[in-house]
């Protein structure tokens, strides 16, 4: 079975909405315009790309990277790889970025069970609530920022569900305050 792996940038508070800039959230960029860049607090995002075997994403966050992660060399290896999108709404994929588009949780699953390394889910708060509440993620990849953000959208949602009980795997504390959590979710 491939695990899946949610990796996200996250303040203390839980918000993951808008780390990098986009429009519409009042502290858009809080990554890099609110703690101070240091490299090696980011050495994690480069083992991802090495290690993820494909993409998944919600329509919200394909629509915003497709236009945009095909440029960027940065993003060779995800642009490399199979990208799947879970969407109900969603048309078609994007020519820029080709996607296999995903209907369901159920066809989330049978992904699960096919061939292949490890699946990464890059922003997409919803998708990435929906998955943690369905039981479906078998990993977090972790960067909590010293920032209470307070509104905005959260990695998790407030569904009255079970515990889902973690096991701490890596951790690591930067200078400049964020920490780098990796979480096994315990079965």
């Amino acid at each position: 079975m491939r695990p899946l792996i949610v990796t996200s940038f996250v303040s203390l508070d839980g918000v993951m909405e808008a780390p990098g800039g986009e429009p519409g959230y009042r502290n858009a960029g809080w990554t890099f315009n609110d703690v101070e860049f240091v490299p090696e607090a980011y050495e994690m995002k480069g083992r991802e790309q090495a290690e993820t075997g494909a993409l998944l994403l919600g329509r919200v966050s394909y629509e915003a990277f497709a236009p945009v992660w095909p440029t960027m060399d940065d993003f060779a290896g995800y642009n490399a790889m199979p990208r799947y999108v879970v969407s109900t709404t969603l048309g078609s994929d994007d020519a820029r970025w080709p996607a296999t588009v995903l209907r369901t949780l159920d066809d989330v699953a049978a992904l699960k069970q096919t061939d292949g390394g490890p699946i990464a889910v890059h922003g997409s708060a919803t998708l990435a609530r929906s998955l943690a509440d369905a039981g479906l993620v078998d990993r977090y990849h972790l960067l909590v920022f010293p920032l209470l953000l307070g509104a905005g959208k959260r990695l998790w949602s407030d569904s009255d569900i079970d515990t889902t009980k973690l096991r701490l795997v890596e951790h690591d504390v930067y200078s400049n305050g964020i920490q780098k959590n990796v979480f096994d979710v315990v079965r």
